[in-house]
C-alpha cells in the first residue's frame, strides 16, 4: 500500500471552528459544507488529480435527504437509509445520472468542526479512497444538526455525461422554479462576520511561522 503524507492540518482549516445550530446557523452549515468541498479538492490534488471537483445540486439533494434521515433515525448511521435506500438509489431519485459513493459523519453533539470531520474521513481508508478518486468529479454535501446530534453527508459522483440545467419542482419538495446548474460556486455567506479570518489566523499561525503558506486547503481563485 502506498504511503501518503500526513498533511491533515492543511486540509482542515477551511471549516475550523464551525458551529452548527438550527435554524439560525444555516450559514455556518454552509461554511462547513463548502469546507468539505475545499478539502476534497485538496485531497484529490494531493493524490495527483488534475480535475477540479464541482458541486452538483442533484448530489446535494441526495445528501440532504440522507442527512435528514440519519438525524431523525438514530438506528441509521451509515449509507443505508431508514427505508432501505442506497446512495445510488437516492442519487438516481434526485435525477443524477452516473455512479456515486458516499461518506457519512455522525457526531453526538450540537456541533462538529472541520478538524473533527476531516479526521473521521481522512483516516478511514474506505472514505479516503472515495475522496481521493479522481473520477469523482462532482460532489454534494449537506449537514443537519440538533442539540445532541450532528450529521454530515457527502455524495460523490462520476457523471455519465454533462448535466444539463433542469427545473426542480415541487415533486421533490421545492417550490418551482428552481434551476439546477452544474458547478455551483462556493459563495460568501450572507451572514459573513469576518470570524473566518480570525479562525484562519489562529489555526495557521504555527504553520505560517514554519513557512507553510498559503494554506493548501484553499482552492486557487
Amino acid at each position: 500500500m502506498q504511503s501518503r503524507p500526513l498533511t491533515l492540518p492543511a486540509l482542515a482549516v477551511v471549516a475550523v471552528g464551525t458551529m452548527l445550530g438550527p435554524p439560525a446557523a444555516r450559514a455556518d452549515n454552509k461554511r462547513l459544507n463548502d469546507g468539505v468541498v475545499a478539502n476534497v479538492y485538496t485531497i484529490q490534488h494531493q493524490a495527483g488529480c488534475t480535475n477540479d471537483v464541482k458541486i452538483n445540486p442533484q448530489l446535494q439533494l441526495a445528501a440532504q435527504w440522507h442527512a435528514t434521515d440519519v438525524l431523525n433515525n438514530r438506528n441509521v448511521d451509515a449509507d443505508i437509509g431508514s427505508d432501505g435506500s442506497t446512495p445510488q438509489a437516492r442519487a438516481n431519485a434526485a435525477g443524477y445520472q452516473g455512479r456515486v459513493a458516499e461518506t457519512v459523519a455522525v457526531n453526538p453533539a450540537l456541533a462538529i468542526s472541520g478538524v473533527e470531520l476531516i479526521n473521521q474521513w481522512y483516516y478511514n481508508p474506505a472514505y479516503y479512497a472515495i475522496m481521493a478518486t479522481c473520477a469523482n468529479t462532482q460532489i454534494g454535501v449537506w449537514s443537519e444538526n440538533r442539540l445532541d446530534r450532528t450529521v454530515v453527508v457527502a455524495v460523490y459522483g462520476q457523471p455519465e455525461r454533462p448535466v444539463e440545467p433542469a427545473p426542480l419542482g415541487s415533486n421533490v419538495g421545492f417550490p418551482p422554479p428552481v434551476v439546477l446548474q452544474e458547478n455551483v460556486p462556493l459563495d460568501p455567506s450572507p451572514d459573513y462576520d469576518a470570524s473566518d479570518e480570525v479562525e484562519y489566523a489562529l489555526d495557521w499561525l504555527p504553520w505560517i511561522l514554519r513557512g507553510a503558506y498559503p494554506p493548501p486547503a484553499y482552492p486557487p481563485a
